[in-house]
């Protein structure tokens, strides 16, 4: 059972998928990686999300550039956490995709991450899940020690 769906809203945002994908592998998460349109599949999109939430799945990452209103089309179908990517696939570069998820109506959240961090979207997922699993919380606090002491080595060299 995957515990994150990462969903995509075009084949043309695969590179991005797979960058939410080695996080979660990074943290032993099992996910699935799809690529839904809330325009161009929104019967498949809802099926989805239905049978992802009935199978037991926790958080979902959507990915989409343009108007991106994928995050909040999903965010209107479950009461799962969502966490939008806006990519700069546009003439906008990722401002309309920014507005689109961080703009939602009360009552609809969308947790946003910054234009083109899959990965971050990706450790929002993560951090989601660590507060019902302790093991993946032991693995995050070591992420983050590891991610310091780099820095701190760049320092001295």
């Amino acid at each position: 059972m995957a515990q994150v769906a990462v969903i995509m809203g075009s084949v043309k945002d695969k590179k991005w998928g797979e960058e939410a994908a080695k996080v979660l592998e990074y943290f032993g998460v099992s996910y699935e990686l799809k690529v839904l349109s809330a325009h161009r599949t929104p019967d498949a999109l809802r099926d989805y999300i239905r049978e992802f939430e009935k199978r037991g799945g926790k958080v979902i990452v959507a990915i989409a550039g343009w108007a991106a209103h994928l995050a909040g089309v999903i965010a209107s179908l479950t009461v799962l956490p969502v966490v939008g990517v806006p990519l700069a696939t546009s003439v906008l570069s990722g401002v309309d995709a920014l507005y689109s998820m961080v703009q939602m109506p009360k009552g609809i959240p969308v947790a946003t991450v910054a234009v083109n961090a899959a990965a971050n979207g990706a450790l929002m997922a993560v951090h989601i899940l660590a507060l019902q699993d302790e093991k993946l919380k032991e693995r995050l606090v070591e992420y983050r020690k590891s991610m310091a002491d780099e820095v701190l080595q760049a320092n001295r060299a």
